[in-house]
């Protein structure tokens, strides 16, 4: 039987017989206990439904800002953290097609020509006459690992799915930095808002302040009641500038976020209605397979089950095949030897039979690793149902208080405007209007932060929903098992992998 024939023969039937020893894989969602059929804090009025889920696609785009949706799409492309994510995962998409080498055989030639000389004794009073001659060889040699045990398979799923985590990763990296640049464009908005009712606050206190000066000039006023007046004028400008500086540092914080230097960036300031976007919220089994975080924790465990079976296999015979040819020749002199062919052929066969438990713990801490990557999981869940718990009751509880507040700031601002009447009529003094006037001002800008915190709870309510992302993002497994670039080119191109 030829030799090729007798190989492939040998590697079908060890193929055959080949066994997974992996444990059968289920997902950990059963660590979890029975999972509720609707959030705690989702309010009974408005029960959610397995489709009532987030939309797909650019989630920031709920709050209507042109702005905003510019800014999140440099952040996309521009993002060092997002980049170094992409990156990160492209480390681990090729970690896995290295270890689906291994599948195949590895094939390497060798070469060798050695020139050499040797003098031969000639008759007394001859010179030595030197014969020259030359060793050449040439051989290759076919190395084949019969993967009999799954150990191969097992290495090569493993790598697989630990890249899929690294892109449900850069999806939880991402979705953290759309979040933090819309939570740091929103505060900035609230502070254009502050600002405002400063300015036009100073505005109104410096017309109390003619007020207070013509009555004071006319002897009507008090001393003490034109300083109160001035101290007013000057504590708004003060908290106008201190504002003005807060919102310089979010600015400065969009710009790193969006990849650019805080030095060449600027932001508009602008007064504008965000209005809370009404978010759904799906039932909270629809969870596990929205958050990136919770797909990542879940390929963790289904690797750490493969890895048992590498661990498993490492017990039993392994088996290669291996094959050399080649051909030695020598050229020299008068005498010539002509090139002569080998080749060998056959299988090894390697098996532990002493090693002092060192496969028992090899295997030990594999399922020591599967369990830890079963209660990370378990963790992980745990936060985020606790996190969309905690968005939603914020959104519940300050909608309530900010319609409170928003009826307090107008009897506030009408209680100013009558004390200050009555001011003017001669029947209080400037002590009653100026206390009205703090309490108005404190008002407008507790309802101002009120609608920033309603704001920033949406966000973070989003972000607790996985921002529209699901597990049928996560790449194939023919999408892992292909090679990257390997020329070292910044691409700024931190977009998720191909699906």
């Amino acid at each position: 039987m030829k030799p090729s024939r007798r190989l492939t023969i040998v590697a079908v039937v060890c193929t055959l017989c080949a066994c997974n020893l992996a444990p059968k894989y289920q997902t950990p969602k059963a660590t979890l206990g029975v999972l509720p059929v609707s959030y705690k804090e989702g309010g009974v009025w408005q029960p959610a439904t397995p489709s009532d889920q987030l939309p797909r696609g650019p989630w920031w785009r709920m709050y209507h800002d042109p702005q905003l949706d510019k800014l999140e799409t440099q952040l996309l492309a521009q993002n060092p953290t997002v980049e170094a994510a992409f990156a990160n995962y492209n480390s681990y998409k090729d970690r896995a097609l290295q270890l689906n080498a291994f599948l195949f055989p590895f094939v390497t030639a060798n070469g060798m020509m050695t020139p050499d000389s040797t003098s031969v004794g000639p008759p007394i009073g001859a010179p030595y006459q030197m014969t020259y001659f030359g060793n050449n060889a040439a051989f290759a040699e076919i190395h084949y690992e019969v993967d009999l045990w799954d150990q191969i398979h097992n290495s090569i799923a493993a790598g697989v799915y630990r890249a899929q985590a690294a892109a449900a990763d850069l999806a939880s990296v991402q979705l953290s930095m759309e979040a933090n640049l819309a939570s740091a464009y929103l505060t900035l908005r609230e502070l254009d808002d502050d600002v405002q009712l400063l300015a036009d606050t100073v505005l109104v206190y410096q017309q109390y302040l003619l007020v207070v000066q013509e009555r004071h000039a006319g002897k009507i006023a008090s001393g003490l009641e034109l300083a109160q007046a001035r101290y007013q004028v000057e504590y708004a400008k003060a908290q106008e500038s201190g504002l003005r500086a807060q919102r310089a540092v979010y600015e400065h914080m969009i710009a790193a976020l969006i990849g650019e230097p805080a030095s060449d960036f600027s932001i508009k300031p602008k007064v504008m209605e965000i209005t809370v976007p009404i978010i759904p919220t799906s039932v909270p089994s629809a969870l596990l397979q929205r958050r990136p975080d919770i797909a990542a924790a879940e390929r963790r465990v289904a690797a750490a089950n493969a890895e048992i079976g590498v661990a498993r296999a490492s017990f039993f015979p392994n088996i290669s095949l291996n094959n050399v040819v080649g051909s030695f020749g020598s050229l020299g002199g008068p005498a010539i030897a002509g090139p002569f062919s080998f080749w060998s052929l056959g299988p090894s066969v390697a098996a532990p039979i002493f090693e002092g438990g060192l496969l028992h713990a090899q295997l030990a801490q594999s399922v020591a690793r599967w369990h830890q990557a079963v209660q990370n999981y378990r963790a992980v869940a745990l936060r985020a149902f606790r996190e969309v718990e905690d968005g939603l009751s914020n959104i519940n509880f300050m909608s309530e208080q900010y319609h409170e507040q928003h009826a307090a700031v107008k009897d506030a601002v009408d209680a100013q405007s009558m004390a200050f009447t009555l001011y003017q009529l001669g029947a209080k003094d400037y002590l009653e209007p100026l206390v009205d006037q703090a309490a108005a001002l404190q008002a407008e800008e507790t309802e101002i932060n009120i609608k920033e915190s309603l704001l920033q709870a949406s966000v973070n309510l989003i972000r607790a929903l996985g921002g529209g992302w699901t597990t049928d993002e996560l790449p194939r497994r023919n999408k892992v098992l292909i090679l990257t670039t390997t020329t070292p080119v910044l691409s700024h191109q931190g977009t998720p992998p191909p699906s």
